[in-house]
């Protein structure tokens, strides 16, 4: 096991990045924190939850005796957090979230898997969660439940001039003064996905304004969590919807449902600052009421379900496009830090 946690201290180098980038103009957690461990979840939450992947480095994923270790890191130690802080005592490591679309066909960020050479390394492991209460997460998983990347079917990420802060693409673009475009990956597993069922996306009519929500994901690497009590509050013509949602850095690729439907509706890939240093020089989780803050970004299905089979037929998938340079997996919390 030792071979196995080398890489912690650049897991932990990460997580820091989060809060280092953090700014007061918005917030991830609005009004009460939503966020329920799988076990507390209703059953209809957990059948959902069960198509929800953790994304992870594949160094951080150990294959040994038909069972799979996940690397990990305690959330509170990684990020220095506050006495009380919500999920403190659990352990994170995954760098984003996805969603089983189709038989072998998970959905996730533009921003969480860039190119060839990330998706190859890239793990989709299924189970990683809290399924019991009082119990641990569930950091060794069979090895069934992890999967590699075939090959990417479609990606795109808007085309932001990139040259103000870095590689932070989302927040060159919001100093312009335009708005984020999308930003989705649709990856064919290395083979189909064994006891695991594809989820609906909505085909039809755009969500509108006011219509509940709910995310299902891995907030800052964390086991997979569900958060409603949520809504949308505007729309773009065309490309994402902001909502309310509890969300993180991590969560980034997570499904966003409709709560009147279950179907997908989204992928959540941007928001706002997720944590902020207390006098106490410990970190805290940025609150605010539930209709302040500027929101967290959702990609419309309206984007890519045209690059989904439709469920029940033949999968007849489209050749990939990578259509923007590539940008770094670690520029996930920067990613995070857009104002709209």
């Amino acid at each position: 096991m030792n071979k196995l946690f080398k890489s912690l201290s650049l897991l932990a180098a990460a997580a820091v990045i989060l809060p280092q980038f953090a700014s007061a103009g918005a917030k991830s957690i609005y009004g009460d924190d939503n966020r329920l461990d799988y076990f507390e979840a209703a059953p209809a939450m957990r059948a959902l939850a069960d198509s929800v992947v953790s994304l992870w480095p594949s160094k951080q994923v150990k294959l040994e005796n038909g069972e799979a270790r996940l690397a990990t890191i305690g959330f509170g130690e990684a990020l220095k957090l506050c006495p009380g802080e919500k999920f403190a005592e659990q352990p994170i490591g995954a760098f984003c979230s996805g969603t089983l679309v189709g038989e072998d066909i998970v959905m996730t960020a533009g921003h969480c898997i860039t190119d060839d050479k990330s998706c190859a390394d890239a793990r989709f492991v299924f189970g990683y969660n809290v399924d019991k209460e009082g119990g641990k997460a569930n950091t060794a998983v069979p090895a069934k439940d992890v999967y590699s990347c075939k090959r990417i079917i479609k990606r795109d990420l808007d085309k932001q001039p990139s040259g103000i802060i870095g590689t932070g693409i989302f927040i060159a673009g919001a100093l312009l003064g335009k708005q984020p475009g999308p930003d989705y990956a649709l990856i064919q597993l290395d083979r189909k996905a064994e006891g695991r069922k594809p989820l609906p996306v909505n085909r039809g009519n755009d969500i509108k304004v006011g219509d509940r929500i709910f995310v299902i994901g891995h907030p800052v690497g964390l086991p997979v969590k569900v958060a409603g009590d949520a809504s949308v509050r505007n729309t773009d013509p065309k490309a994402f919807f902001l909502t309310d949602l509890d969300t993180f850095g991590g969560n980034s690729g997570s499904a966003v449902f409709n709560a009147r439907t279950n179907m997908i509706e989204g992928i959540l890939v941007r928001g706002g600052t997720d944590f902020v240093d207390s006098p106490a020089g410990c970190k805290v989780q940025l609150k605010s009421g539930q209709n302040e803050g500027k929101g967290e970004a959702v990609t419309k299905m309206s984007m890519l379900q045209k690059y989904i089979p439709q469920l029940g037929r033949p999968a007849q998938l489209e050749t990939r496009d990578m259509q923007v340079a590539p940008i770094s997996l670690e520029n996930e919390a920067l990613a995070r830090t857009v104002r709209f």
